[in-house]
């Protein structure tokens, strides 16, 4: 939907309006610290089943049975090809 510069001169004056009003002082604001250290836990979380992958990647690459990698991640063999060789190129 499409608008026209009359509805978007009359919202940036809106904003402005509310923006003017806005004491930083006075607002009440939520502590996020929570939140914030669960995204970045998360994000981390991401970054190391990564490198996780690619570690296993390089393994079988390199000529690595199934059995070695379980034996490394603590798993069953069964397991750890469960959870990685639809991800592997070897």
């Amino acid at each position: 939907m499409r608008h026209t510069d009359e509805e978007i001169e009359q919202a940036a004056a809106r904003f402005a309006e509310l923006a003017d009003r806005l004491d930083p002082v006075t607002a009440d604001v939520d502590q996020t610290e929570d939140l914030r250290q669960i995204a970045a836990a998360c994000d981390a979380v991401r970054t190391d089943e990564a490198r996780l992958r690619e570690a296993v990647q390089i393994a079988r690459a390199q000529g690595r049975s199934w059995n070695q990698i379980a034996v490394a991640l603590g798993v069953s063999r069964q397991a750890a090809r469960q959870r990685f060789a639809a991800k592997t190129l070897a």
